[in-house]
């Protein structure tokens, strides 16, 4: 299966300048609510995605996703490992797990995102799982942008990184793009102007 080229034909892989979430710039973005708008679409990438961890032999007894960018995948996800699925969403600034969703004692979790940059979000909602006495076994995102390791791959996880080594991370692939800090980025020396998408923009 080709990820990039199924996010570049759902108008996915942006090219442009870009603001992202930690304040950087970047030629590149990845867009996954495009490729999650078609169902079809959804269903087979969970579906992969599941396949990777069904074959690693781990026991899931349900996934949860950092809301908001996570929910589709998350959802689509366990509908694929068929599993229950919960959220967590922020209330004043801290992840909070609500709205009458219980985790269970020793219940084994994986947190899915659609993306995972440094994997901030997802650690906060695994951190809520562990709070309410449940097993983080996993992470998953469709997209993985090369920050944290990635399961069945030798690439080192670099400093940025949040997630825990001694956690796998499922994704489909990996998408490395070059990042600059805003005053050192070459595509604001030639006059462009960055843009913030997504939903922590528009």
């Amino acid at each position: 299966m080709n990820i990039e080229q199924i996010y570049k034909d759902s108008s996915a892989l942006l090219e442009g300048h870009f603001k992202l979430s930690s304040g950087n710039h970047s030629q590149f973005y990845l867009q996954s609510a495009k490729v999650l708008e078609d169902p079809k679409t959804a269903k087979l990438l969970a579906e992969e995605l599941a396949k990777q961890i069904k074959e690693s032999g781990i026991k899931i007894d349900a996934v949860c996703s950092p809301a908001l960018g996570g929910l589709i995948a998350g959802f689509a996800l366990a509908t694929a490992l068929d599993v229950r699925f919960i959220f967590a969403e922020r209330v004043d600034g801290q992840m909070t797990i609500r709205r009458g969703f219980e985790v269970k004692e020793n219940e084994n979790y994986v947190i899915c995102e659609d993306i995972i940059t440094t994997g901030g979000s997802a650690l906060e909602a695994a951190k809520q799982i562990q709070n309410n006495g449940g097993n983080i076994v996993a992470f998953a995102a469709l997209a993985n942008r090369g920050f944290c390791k990635r399961n069945g791959t030798t690439n080192s996880p670099k400093e940025n990184c949040k997630l825990p080594n001694n956690v796998p991370l499922f994704a489909l692939d990996d998408f490395t793009f070059e990042m600059y800090s805003p005053e050192n980025c070459p595509l604001c020396k030639d006059g462009s102007t960055a843009i913030k998408p997504g939903s922590r923009g528009n």
